[in-house]
């Protein structure tokens, strides 16, 4: 019996460790504004889309690059949280808005750098292992 026609393809990019970073980042400050756009900038559900975008920064990031996917995770939480943070006036502010979010959804942050994390380490040893016995 011969295999059917193939299904719809999941999306299958290689990013470098800096295109990784740049995604995570660009995706996690264009769902801050939504975030803030749809949910009056509403941090569970900032932290909730954190957790997917980390999954598919540490699966879409090349297997010489992995270890990078854990390390731009926290800095994209961060950079997303910009747009969502409540700050007062000015910039001293926003930046007491941004240090307040980071503190209060911390829980979010250690858990999605945790699976990508656990992902990269997973995909590491994998890549590591492919390579020792073409060698």
């Amino acid at each position: 019996m011969r295999p059917g026609p193939p299904g719809p393809r999941l999306p299958n990019p290689r990013l470098t460790g800096l295109g990784s970073g740049l995604f995570c980042a660009a995706a996690m400050f264009l769902l801050g504004f939504l975030d803030q756009l749809l949910f009056g900038a509403s941090l569970t559900v900032y932290g909730v889309l954190f957790l997917p975008v980390c999954v598919l920064t540490a699966l879409w990031v090349r297997g010489g690059d992995v270890l990078t996917a854990p390390v731009v995770a926290p800095i994209a939480f961060a950079a997303g949280l910009l747009p969502v943070a409540e700050g007062g006036g000015g910039l001293l502010g926003r930046m007491m808005g941004l240090v307040t979010g980071l503190a209060t959804q911390a829980g979010w942050l250690y858990g999605g750098t945790l699976t990508a994390g656990l992902i990269a380490l997973v995909r590491r040893v994998r890549w590591v292992r492919r390579r020792r016995r073409r060698s």
